[in-house]
């Protein structure tokens, strides 16, 4: 239904969309997933024509919308628009917000625009407040109209930007439902989203963006379930990592700690927990041999809830478990109860050593 091919958007020097390319099957629920400013919003923009791509091209059905001789407010009128922001007009009741287009720009007349709108109202919820201004709504409830308003133009595509952004958490799953119950009429969409739960469930599927590119395609539980690129994972899992390099064993401790001290912080991990990964960290390093070229990496996964630190050396194979030293043995076992689990393994010639936190 919606072919795409090396798409593009720049914004002077700047690459919002590099090279996306997709195809969209009728009745299929495409959910956009990824950081923000990777080009989400900007590819659905594209879409509709509100954004005029730099290159590419777009089709509908088999007609090139970037052609010059092609109608697009025709087409446009095929794809429904859901923002962020509700765009209702404030002067018009509910029910005039929904009539107003479908008797302007397709000529039907008002009878039969109130009675499409009243159907969709009950849709959606929302008939009892047909008479209603939007400023007497909450703000789910003009989302659901903006819904309405919507589907009053008899689109075959809905594109969602964000529809719950702008929302309270009470209000987000009215909306959510809403966009379930088209989802299984068959109406064709695409969802920008960063309700994670809602993608998965609803989607035919996924598109995780990133650097302006659909980075990773594929069905709900290949991608919430085996991402099968890095960034992806890390996007999946929430995962947050910082990476602290030691170039001699005259490295700045305090520095390293005043990193990771940070780093917790900003993820809002208690100061208890905090304090033990400072000193997991500074006894993990007591049992290191070699620190002319070591790496520390910290890594909090919120999904999973875990925390794991990681040192990864050069030089001769060398395992810190089966240490002799009595007093680095001693260092050994206040690891062992600092931790859920201690692991070492040698890869690509280099020592890594493996500490998952007890949270």
């Amino acid at each position: 239904m919606i072919s795409i091919s090396h798409l593009s958007k720049h914004y002077g020097t700047l690459a919002v969309l590099k090279d996306i390319n997709a195809e969209i099957s009728k009745g299929e629920v495409i959910s956009i997933i990824g950081p923000s400013g990777t080009g989400k919003s900007t590819l659905l923009r594209c879409l509709n024509l509100l954004e005029q791509p730099t290159g590419g091209a777009i089709s509908v059905d088999g007609i090139n919308l970037l052609d010059k001789h092609t109608d697009v407010p025709k087409i446009r009128q095929r794809m429904g628009m859901v923002f962020q922001s509700f765009n209702l007009y404030a002067h018009l009741t509910v029910i005039e917000n929904l009539t107003i287009a479908p008797v302007k720009l397709r000529g039907k007349s008002k009878k039969e625009a109130n009675d499409k709108a009243m159907d969709l109202l009950k849709l959606v919820g929302l008939a009892e407040k047909a008479h209603s201004l939007p400023e007497e709504l909450s703000g789910g409830q003009k989302q659901r109209v903006a819904i309405a308003r919507c589907m009053a133009m008899e689109p075959e595509i809905l594109l969602f930007d964000e529809p719950t952004s702008a929302l309270d958490p009470t209000m987000v799953s009215e909306v959510l439902a809403v966009i379930r119950k088209l989802s299984r009429e068959g109406m064709t969409m695409m969802i920008v989203t960063h309700e994670m739960e809602f993608a998965k469930n609803i989607s035919t599927r996924v598109f995780y963006m990133d650097e302006g590119l659909i980075y990773e395609e594929g069905s709900p539980e290949q991608i919430f379930e085996n991402p099968k690129k890095e960034k992806t994972k890390a996007f999946i899992h929430r995962l947050r990592s910082m990476n602290y390099h030691v170039g001699s064993p005259d490295f700045d401790l305090y520095a390293l700690q005043a990193e990771m001290q940070v780093f917790c912080e900003k993820h809002m991990l208690s100061k208890e927990l905090t304090s033990r990964v400072i000193l997991t960290a500074e006894e993990s390093l007591l049992i290191q041999r070699d620190f002319h070229n070591l790496d520390i990496g910290l890594t909090y996964s919120e999904k999973e809830g875990s925390l794991t630190l990681v040192l990864e050396s050069s030089g001769d194979p060398f395992n810190p478990m089966e240490i002799s030293d009595e007093e680095k043995q001693i260092g050994l076992l206040m690891l062992r109860n600092m931790t859920k689990n201690i692991h070492y393994s040698r890869e690509a010639d280099r020592n890594k050593l493996l500490l998952e936190m007890q949270l």
